[in-house]
């Protein structure tokens, strides 16, 4: 069963990053050291792939 927005932007928030706002359903995303992610989709769809790559990608880049 594939995860929903709302457990992406979750694990965002808990690892440092600042929800800034965006358009519609986009969510934009910043860490303090310069890492951005952008998020669409509502609270309640499912996670596509490249958004879970993406978030991957965002956490590595964070913890480097």
């Amino acid at each position: 069963m594939p995860r929903k927005v709302k457990e992406i932007i979750r694990d965002l928030i808990r690892a440092g990053f600042i929800d800034r706002g965006g358009k519609g359903s986009h969510r934009n995303f910043r860490h303090p050291a310069g890492v951005h992610i952008t998020i669409s989709g509502g609270t309640g769809e499912d996670v596509k792939p490249y958004q879970e790559k993406a978030l991957s990608k965002a956490l590595q880049e964070v913890k480097k």
